[in-house]
């Protein structure tokens, strides 16, 4: 937590006792929070309220103007996004569930309270923040594309991806660079035909994949070279750059530049021209260049391995960046896909698009795609290819994901880092018997009630959870 985060998180306290107030106001001065606000009477609330944001409240219950129950009341209803904690002298376990169901999201006596009173606002500050993060993606989110023809190439309902499209949009004006990282197969190379689309510049778009190319064939590709500039050279041959003029340069698979090339891009990010191979004379680039990459460019990789992309030229590329979520991050987007790629491949194969199960989108959920969208419309492609009539099957798809599924299996977000338990803190613990039947419930409820994708979800044979179930029927029934 940064120390302008605690300056600014606003703070009320509430209490009819000055010498508490007081000493109150020191301990969270001492702990680093100054924006404090002291009321001692409760009817003034309201009006505080009115007039400025409160993030967290910390109020007694005992108030001879306006008790504090009715105070949680006010509260709650003039500003709902304020984090109420009651700090009463009295310890009753009745008063602090009452307090609890009327919004208050913790009670706390008084007496030998203090670690306690700072760490709850510590993580007040944090949910505070979260809060604030959420309504700003909310807003950009909530704006739909000004020029939704600029993205009719791509497919999505996802929230995500629509707050991509306004920030593409609000990009239209700058020149600077654009990096799109994102897994292989999650639609780098449409969001740049989507960049070059919004920008709408006179000048056509330039794809270029850099991916195994040396330092000579790279210059020779993007710079191009004059007559004479090597053995067969027998005319200029323009560059990559040269054909972007006025329009897109886009540059995929950018983390697999070797190391001269990289200083070649850089230099012409920085100055803005480049000299044709075998010419003394520089060119001037006229084109908004966008990068993609599926690697890694921060200096440390997951592993903690250096990393040879130069530091400078990733710096200089990230000044506009736009990472592409895996399909497994967005899978609200399946259904969308689904429809999206059956047309596709029916009108290529001159087929009528097919009806397919309604467990079919279902089933999709399940997998992790580690090929993403492109893998998931190969699938399709493949199901239409096979189909002969009436509603689509799903076996080819069930073959696809064959051997996939124990392989990639999610970690839920509780089990994931160093010590995530989703048990943790849980008094009693449930037996083996009770967890096993709450996760075979859920997985049916996932499921829709499908036998054959929830022992997918569970990592189990159908046969194995055919049995589990009848056990558990014949558990509560007995």
């Amino acid at each position: 937590m940064t120390g302008d985060v605690t300056n600014d998180f606003p703070i009320l306290l509430i209490d009819d006792e000055p010498s508490w107030l007081r000493s109150l106001g020191l301990l969270l001065e001492r702990a680093g929070f100054a924006n404090l606000r002291k009321l001692s009477d409760g009817r003034k609330v309201r009006d505080l309220l009115a007039e400025e944001e409160i993030g967290i409240v910390l109020l007694d219950l005992m108030m001879p103007d306006m008790p504090g129950e009715e105070l949680i009341s006010v509260i709650r209803e003039e500003s709902p996004d304020t984090v109420i904690v009651v700090v009463s002298g009295m310890n009753q376990v009745n008063l602090a569930v009452r307090c609890m169901k009327m919004g208050a999201s913790d009670y706390i006596v008084k007496t030998g309270a203090e670690e306690r009173i700072v760490a709850t606002v510590r993580n007040a500050v944090n949910l505070w923040e979260l809060k604030r993060e959420n309504r700003a993606i909310r807003s950009t989110i909530s704006k739909a594309p000004s020029h939704p023809e600029a993205f009719s190439h791509i497919a999505t309902a996802n929230r995500y991806m629509v707050s991509i499209f306004s920030y593409i949009e609000s990009l239209a004006s700058s020149r600077q660079p654009v990096l799109i990282t994102g897994e292989s197969g999650t639609g780098k190379e449409l969001i740049a035909r989507a960049i070059h689309r919004v920008c709408n510049p006179p000048g056509p778009m330039v794809a270029v994949n850099v991916a195994g190319l040396d330092d000579t064939i790279f210059s020779d590709t993007l710079f191009g070279h004059v007559r004479g500039a090597f053995t067969g050279a027998d005319s200029r041959r323009a560059g990559m750059v040269e054909k972007a003029s006025g329009g897109t340069l886009f540059l995929d698979e950018i983390g697999d530049l070797s190391a001269p090339s990289q200083v070649k891009l850089l230099r012409l990010l920085q100055d803005g021209d480049y000299y044709p191979v075998g010419s003394d004379h520089s060119e001037k680039i006229n084109a908004r260049v966008v990068c993609s990459t599926h690697q890694d460019l921060t200096i440390k990789g997951k592993e903690g391995k250096e990393r040879r992309f130069r530091k400078d030229l990733f710096y200089r590329l990230q000044t506009h960046h736009i990472h592409m979520p895996p399909l497994r991050e967005r899978k609200d987007d399946i259904p969308v896909l689904l429809d999206t790629f059956l047309a596709m491949a029916a009108e290529e194969t001159g087929k009528k698009k097919p009806a397919y199960p309604q467990e079919l989108p279902v089933l999709l959920a399940t997998y992790h795609f580690p090929g993403n969208i492109r893998e998931l419309k190969s699938m399709v492609f493949d199901a239409v290819a096979r189909h002969q009539g009436g509603t689509l099957s799903m076996a080819s798809f069930k073959d696809a994901m064959e051997g996939h599924t124990t392989a990639h299996l999610e970690i839920p977000t509780t089990l994931q880092g160093s010590g995530g338990n989703p048990f943790s803190g849980i008094e009693p613990l449930p037996s083996l018997a009770e967890a096993s039947q709450l996760l075979v419930m859920e997985a049916m409820a996932r499921a829709e009630g499908n036998q054959s994708i929830a022992a997918r979800i569970l990592g189990i044979s159908q046969p194995a959870l055919s049995k589990r179930m009848k056990h558990l029927r014949e558990k509560q029934e007995g």
